[in-house]
């Protein structure tokens, strides 16, 4: 596929490496020179530096020709603007465009990308998004990774095996003897740094980290099963009060549960335009990393503290400065994907990165066959796929045990007819069915083959 991104970014570059890795050809377009130059030293990627809304720029680029145009630059207008031009002048049938400020997102003004008057076909607003993964991370306090398919009915579980966990040392064939009834399925484990799909014969290691399918009524049965406790989160310190700690305090604020959410925000400016938007939150002024102001934020009985401020290592000294005060669960921010492996040694128990969620929504766009859900894990190490069965699919009418999936791909769930079901050998997949399944990130072109129908739908 032929695809122009705009803006050699943090999101535009993550989404040019995932795409060019998979063989697509990518253009990127940006008014910073070195921003370009990076991408075509680092990438399989050819670059064009100016004005991504400028048609001669958008030519170059190879606009003519483009099935796909991203506009992911920091500016909400110009994005909007490359997506016009692209449309009007030079007919791009798919136009994606970044959009962050919350006053072009709002309900009242959805007509706005209707027809002929903006055509933006799909709207990624990174803000949301890292919100969403914030409140799946505050959901699951007992998984570092967190996130739900299937319309709510299941959900992907990131567990970790800690000392004294039941299901250290026992393989995968036998957990599922003893748990026959669990509707929960081992898909992917990371070991000593290396992310793999298990075979059934594979054992569970103190160490490792598991990535669990779960129906979402087994989920608790599943925490269980793993050793560990999660509790109701009803006091929460945010830190960071930007539009990411905006919208999770006021979903918060609109929860059951009668959640009590105190926010602290370094920008005096910042501080009062929260404290205008929330009814219960309670918003104070100054330095998250002050010990004073977190213990009057009410750190000690927090629950949880969730640091989103837009600096990751304040995010990460926050997060570390409220576990020693005592509290249970610490959730950073993190761009960087290079500082992760510095969460489990400095004991912060979940971490949200930006550039993951935004690429897990654009992917949702690109892969071929009807699919309704794409979550990126790692640093786009594997994906977890959602895609509905169609009639031309390799997959239809055939039982799972005669279906030749790859070794870097295992299938998570099935729902058929609105019920989801455990995998096993004997389950026949029909058309309409829908199916989800973890697959590392080199065997993704052939998942996309078995999902693919006769015409491609993007």
């Amino acid at each position: 596929m032929k695809i122009i991104i705009c803006g050699a970014g943090q999101v535009g570059w993550q989404i040019a490496r995932h795409l060019s890795g998979e063989k697509n050809d990518v253009t990127v377009v940006d008014k910073n020179a070195e921003l370009v130059r990076r991408a075509t030293d680092m990438l399989d990627v050819q670059g064009v530096a100016g004005f991504a809304s400028h048609p001669g720029v958008l030519a170059r680029a190879g606009a003519n020709d483009a099935e796909m145009i991203i506009a992911a630059t920091y500016s909400d207008e110009v994005n909007m603007v490359t997506c016009q031009v692209a449309h009007s002048l030079f007919g791009v049938q798919r136009n994606i465009a970044r959009i962050r400020a919350p006053a072009y997102l709002e309900p009242a003004w959805s007509d706005l990308y209707a027809g002929e008057r903006l055509p933006i076909d799909v709207i990624i607003s990174p803000e949301q998004e890292v919100a969403e993964a914030a409140l799946q991370r505050l959901s699951a306090p007992a998984a570092f990774d967190s996130e739900v398919f299937m319309d709510g009915r299941a959900q992907l579980l990131g567990l970790a095996v800690e000392p004294g966990c039941p299901v250290a040392n026992t393989p995968l064939r036998q957990l599922s003897e003893l748990f026959s009834t669990l509707r929960a399925v081992v898909v992917g484990v990371r070991r000593e740094g290396t992310l793999f799909a298990p075979e059934p014969d594979d054992q569970l290691f103190v160490g490792d980290a598991c990535y669990v399918f779960v129906h979402r009524d087994d989920v608790q049965r599943t925490i269980d099963i793993f050793g560990k406790k999660q509790q109701q989160q009803k006091r929460i310190v945010i830190v960071g009060g930007g539009n990411v700690g905006r919208i999770v305090a006021q979903r918060l604020e609109r929860a059951p549960g009668r959640i009590r959410t105190r926010m602290i925000e370094q920008s005096r400016i910042n501080a009062e335009i929260a404290a205008e938007d929330l009814d219960r939150t309670i918003v104070l002024h100054g330095d998250g990393l002050d010990a004073t102001l977190l213990h009057e934020a009410g750190i000690v009985d927090a629950d949880a503290i969730l640091a989103v401020t837009d600096d990751d290592k304040t995010n990460m000294l926050v997060a570390v400065r409220a576990k020693a005060e005592g509290c249970p669960m610490a959730i950073a921010l993190v761009n960087d994907p290079t500082l992760v492996p510095l969460m489990e040694p400095l004991g912060i128990d979940a971490y949200i990165n930006p550039r993951a969620t935004t690429v897990s929504s654009i992917l949702r766009y690109i892969r071929h066959g009807r699919v309704r859900a794409v979550y990126s894990i790692g640093d786009a190490e594997a994906e977890v796929l959602e895609a509905q069965v169609m009639s031309t699919s390799p997959l239809a009418g055939r039982l799972l045990r005669d279906i030749g999936f790859p070794e870097g791909a295992l299938v998570g769930a099935v729902m058929k007819a609105g019920e989801v079901l455990r995998p096993h050998g004997d389950l026949r997949i029909d058309e309409g069915d829908i199916i989800a399944i973890f697959v590392m990130a080199a065997d993704v072109p052939e998942i996309e083959r078995l999902l693919q129908v006769a015409i491609d739908y993007f």
